[in-house]
């Protein structure tokens, strides 16, 4: 008999409660903040019913049990179920281009679908068709991926959702997919030549696309970042309006059921601006707090991408950190006026049922990862045994 580390197997199925607590801690602050938005009328101006906030509780709702249900499924036998998501993703955002496209109010972008008072954003569902396919694709050719036939095959999986959605004109939800893909393919053994390649092949698609694809309102959209204050057309009214908005919070806020007259009103306040408005609301101290959870959630799904079982689960856990890195980051920088108004909005926060749902369906993979772990490591074992 002696003692000694050795690997055994892990029968357990355990759920990372500290991620699954955190982004349910966003999703439960953000049905009180559109609570708060529908009980003191600003909704009213974007045309948002009474009831949007019980859809956010529904949506959040469904989302847990999502997450908790999808945690218990492989995602080994998930991911080689590719030929029957990526088809139904592609099909939805297809119809986005017929007669139930929908362009919402206050977009510039027809990137919905409609049929009767039900809506649905089909974008949403194809970044968790991407992460899992392109894990999977990725991780069956990783030894082969720097031979230039199969990075092309990598190339072409990637170019399509970015290019469909540009397609679109959704350039924020292109750029969130170019994120992705890049996040899942560094964390690859991607050779260092393509990564020093990757700089100048990114400037000359940003090149195309400022030449050849974005329309006048998209450039001055970036420009104006450049000169604040030079805006004869009032582009920059918005993120004037969120910072107004984020900064007379204070220090510790005006509270969620403050008088209607005390809040800036902000386009968009409900979904892409809801961090403007959380700043109203909770103050410096509050808006800090959030942003403090957000990185939490997003350095826990990094954390456990190191300690997957396999590669296909280290990359589904680097799309789901690239999902939610990359949407903080471009949503936050939007409202602080960093970045362009690029309509991504802000994980587990922002309104929107489709977004809600598909980000715990995600959170439910990272969940699956944890849970499927190969091994445990015991420290004292008997010979015998084995």
């Amino acid at each position: 008999m002696r003692s000694a580390f050795k690997k055994i197997p892990n029968t357990k199925h355990s759920i990372d409660m500290g991620l699954l607590f955190a982004v349910t801690i966003c999703a439960v602050i953000s049905t009180l903040l559109i609570y708060s938005i529908v009980r003191s009328g600003i909704s009213e101006i974007e045309g948002v019913g009474s009831s949007y906030w019980k859809t956010q509780l529904i949506s959040m709702s469904l989302g847990i049990i999502a997450a908790v249900v999808i945690s218990f499924m492989d995602y080994r036998r998930l991911a080689k179920l590719w030929f029957i998501f990526v088809p139904v993703a592609l099909g939805l955002v297809a119809l986005t281009f017929t007669s139930l496209g929908y362009q919402r109010s206050g977009a510039d972008d027809q990137a919905w679908i409609r049929i009767g008072s039900f809506t649905l954003q089909p974008s949403e569902v194809l970044k968790l068709a991407f992460i899992l396919s392109f894990s999977y694709h990725l991780s069956r050719d990783e030894e082969d991926m720097n031979k230039p036939v199969h990075m092309l095959l990598l190339l072409i999986h990637g170019a399509i959702p970015i290019g469909i959605v540009a397609m679109q004109g959704d350039y924020g939800t292109a750029i969130v997919f170019a994120a992705l893909f890049g996040f899942i393919m560094v964390s690859s053994k991607i050779s260092w030549k393509y990564l020093a390649a990757a700089p100048v092949v990114i400037a000359g698609v940003v090149a195309v696309m400022w030449f050849f694809f974005l329309s006048e309102f998209h450039k001055k959209r970036i420009l104006i970042l450049f000169h604040p204050g030079s805006d004869p057309e009032n582009i920059e009214y918005q993120q004037d309006l969120g910072l107004a908005a984020l900064r007379s919070g204070g220090v510790f806020g005006k509270g969620l059921f403050a008088d209607s007259n005390e809040y800036i009103y902000v386009p968009e306040l409900h979904n892409d601006f809801i961090f403007a408005y959380a700043g109203q609301v909770f103050g410096f101290v509050g808006s800090l707090g959030l942003i403090i959870v957000l990185s939490y959630i997003c350095l826990k799904v990094f954390a456990d991408s190191r300690i997957t079982r396999d590669r296909l689960g280290r990359f589904i856990c680097m799309g789901a950190f690239g999902l939610f890195f990359t949407h903080c980051v471009m949503n936050i920088g939007m409202v602080l006026k960093v970045l362009p108004v690029i309509g991504v909005p802000l994980p587990f926060l922002s309104g929107g049922g489709t977004a809600m749902v598909s980000m715990y369906a995600v959170i439910g993979l990272v969940l699956s990862t944890y849970s499927h772990r190969a091994v445990t490591y015991n420290v004292f074992y008997d010979d015998d045994e084995d």
